[in-house]
């Protein structure tokens, strides 16, 4: 239990804490009380009426631009990378106004911690979504390399399987091509001697020709 005296000097604590004194202090906590934007992602995200959507959708399309995503997937990281990119400046600008105008330092350091954590939580969001996409167009070009490869070994094995077929059928023609040769050799020696007719029968038989003989 608190005693009379803790409870009274918590009383005139909190009658000194008034918040922000300066003008950027109380402009900060102002938009702090509002919805910045500072967590929004996805289908909650919405440029500011104070912002210049023009420049959100420069910003969008020069990423997509230059990551031509392809599939839903791909359109969502590159949309994210849009969202956390404009945030994190968004978290930027908020610091800005945490300065005295005249002096320079820091006249908020809690709103400035807090925009700082917010710029940093959307850098450390954009490189993630930035990995994710990388990784997921490797994988997928590693699926596409290997299915080629296969696709390739199939076409090797189908040229080898037919040189090979080629090669049977050229050994046949060039076996057929020698008989015919061969038979037209000693059917004019049996034609002048008919002694070559024992030899003409055994050469029928090298060719497994026994009953055409």
């Amino acid at each position: 239990m608190s005693t009379s005296a803790q409870i009274a000097a918590n009383q005139a604590n909190a009658q000194r804490s008034t918040g922000p004194v300066t003008e950027a202090g109380k402009a900060a906590s102002a938009r702090n009380n509002q919805t910045h934007g500072l967590t929004m992602i996805g289908p909650r995200f919405i440029v500011h009426p104070l912002e210049i959507q023009e420049r959100f959708d420069q910003l969008r399309a020069n990423l997509h631009a230059e990551h031509q995503p392809v599939g839903e997937t791909e359109i969502l990281l590159v949309e994210r990378l849009a969202q956390h990119e404009w945030q994190r400046r968004r978290a930027m600008e908020l610091q800005v106004q945490c300065f005295d105008n005249v002096s320079g330092h820091i006249v908020e350091p809690k709103f400035f911690t807090l925009y700082l954590r917010y710029q940093t939580t959307h850098e450390r969001a954009f490189s993630k979504c930035l990995n994710d996409l990388l990784k997921l167009r490797s994988e997928k070009r590693k699926a596409e390399i290997g299915f080629a490869s296969q696709n390739r070994q199939e076409e090797l094995h189908e040229i080898k399987k037919r040189r090979q077929e080629m090669a049977v059928k050229n050994a046949e023609a060039n076996l057929d091509f020698q008989l015919m040769m061969n038979v037209t050799r000693y059917c004019g020696e049996i034609h002048k001697d008919p002694a070559q007719d024992a030899r003409f029968r055994e050469e029928l038989r090298r060719y497994d020709f026994d009953n055409a003989a």
